[in-house]
Formats: structure tokens, C-alpha cells, sequence
């Protein structure tokens, strides 16, 4: 594979379950396992050495039961929240800690986040709760194979970048500019109509920390990721955001503006 794709791959494993012969995926960079995992919960086989795969068609499953914890990437939004707004502490219960999807927690405790986390088993994928607090934070470069760990929470941890001391650089991140929208423009342009000092690049941003964000008219562009993320921002400017199109979000979270309401009152 030339770049690093858990959906792309997701797709081709599944599709060689169906094929004859043996389907082998050779990813660049390790992403995130869920489907391999799934596989496995309904008795199928799946092998992997680093990041070679390799699944046989033709396999037979059988029904189990699963469990499916919290989703680490919605949770980050809520992450985020707590630990640039003063004041704040917010647990977050049964989320998701599969190690391909944790690379959020690495770069928030890089950048002196108050997070605890309290593990707890499950069945097929780790999970547990997650404690941030209010924090004093600083930049960090976020890049390599870190990036497939967390390539959904860059809108997120470009705004938890604004608020922290020094420069924050995300590089080797490309893949940003194929999502629901080129994520490495929408993020610089919206983040930038509210005052953050943010400049993209080829294959990433640069954002200039400890700057006070305003209010203004932001769009989240149909891409429900830059939606929750300009809700969030809203949280911390000194005035009010006017969001457009804030439907999009209700792709991943229709509940998202419930639960944003429940913890400001």
C-alpha cells in the first residue's frame, strides 16, 4: 500500500475473505487493527508479522458476542475540551485504548496534558476510562508512524496546540488532504478566522501556540470532524462562533451538541 490506510486495508481484507488463495497487504506504516481483531472474535484467521498481513479466502465464522467500547476519536474531542478550558475535569468512561488508536494520549501527555487513565478489560479490544484535567501545555512535533495512530484527531490537537507554549509542527500527515475535506486547508483557514497564528504545508501544519482565539463565522465544510472541532474552540474565544452547516457532525455523533451542552452548564 502506498500510504497508510486502515479503511483501505479494512476493504481489501474483507474482500480477500471472498477471494481464492491467500491476500497479502503490506502496509508502510501500522494502523489501527479493529477488523483484524473482529476477524478473529468470529473464529476466522488473520495473520500479521510488523506490517505484513495475511488472510486466506473461503474461511467459515461463527456468531459470538461483542463488545464495542467507547470511540477514542469522538472521546478526543472531550479530551481537548478539559485541558484547554480553565477549571475543567472530565472523565470519560469505557473508551476504546487499543494501542493503534492511543497516539491522542502520547501527544497530550508530550505536551504536559493532566490525563489518568484507568484500565479495564474487555473482550476483543482494551478500553477503560479516561480523567483530563485543565492543563499547562507545550508544543511538540507530532510525525512518523505516529501519524496513522492519530491521523483522525489532528483538527483537534491543531486546536490543543493553539493554546499551548511554543510551536507545534505535524508533519508526514498528507493523507489529510483526501479526507471529507483537504483537513490540512480547512483546519488552517477555520482555526485562522478565529486568531490562531496556523500556517499549512505540504504535509502538515504549524501552529504558533499561547494565542488567544475570537469570536467569528466558521463552516465546518461537511466534514463532521472540523464541525465538533470549531464547537470546541468555542469554548475558550472571546466572543461568540457561528457555526455553518453543523449538521455534518451528525455522521459520527449525532448526540455531540448534548453532551458539548451537558458539560458547559
Amino acid at each position: 500500500m502506498p500510504v497508510a490506510s486502515a479503511q483501505v486495508k479494512s476493504a481489501i481484507i474483507l474482500a480477500g475473505l471472498q477471494a481464492e488463495g491467500e491476500t497479502i497487504i503490506i502496509e508502510p506504516e501500522e494502523t489501527r487493527d479493529h477488523t483484524e481483531r473482529m476477524i478473529q472474535e468470529f473464529g476466522g484467521k488473520i495473520e500479521k508479522d510488523g506490517q505484513t498481513i495475511k488472510v486466506s479466502g473461503n474461511q467459515v465464522f461463527k456468531g459470538t458476542n461483542i463488545h464495542v467500547p467507547g470511540d477514542i476519536s469522538s472521546a478526543a474531542f472531550f479530551m481537548v475540551a478539559a485541558a484547554i478550558t480553565e477549571n475543567s475535569e472530565v472523565v470519560l468512561k469505557n473508551v476504546g485504548l487499543n494501542s493503534t488508536r492511543t497516539g491522542i494520549i502520547e501527544v497530550m501527555k508530550s505536551m504536559g496534558a493532566d490525563i489518568t487513565i484507568e484500565k479495564k478489560t474487555s473482550e476483543g479490544e482494551p478500553a477503560g476510562d479516561i480523567t483530563v484535567r485543565s492543563s499547562q501545555l507545550k508544543g511538540t512535533t507530532i510525525s512518523g508512524d505516529l501519524i496513522p495512530r492519530l491521523i483522525d484527531e489532528i483538527p483537534v490537537i491543531a486546536l490543543l496546540a493553539t493554546q499551548a507554549e511554543g510551536i507545534t509542527t505535524i508533519k508526514d500527515a498528507a493523507e489529510l488532504k483526501v479526507k471529507e475535506t483537504n483537513r490540512i486547508d480547512t483546519v488552517a483557514n477555520e482555526l485562522s478566522v478565529l486568531g490562531a497564528d496556523i500556517t499549512p504545508t505540504a504535509d502538515g501544519l504549524i501552529i504558533k501556540g499561547r494565542k488567544a482565539l475570537n469570536g467569528g463565522m466558521v463552516t465546518s465544510h461537511g466534514d463532521h470532524r472540523i464541525g465538533m472541532m470549531l464547537a470546541v474552540a468555542a469554548l475558550i474565544t472571546d466572543g461568540e462562533v457561528e457555526l455553518a452547516d453543523p449538521d455534518a457532525i451528525d455522521v459520527s455523533y449525532p448526540q455531540f451538541f448534548g453532551h458539548l451542552t451537558q458539560l458547559i452548564k
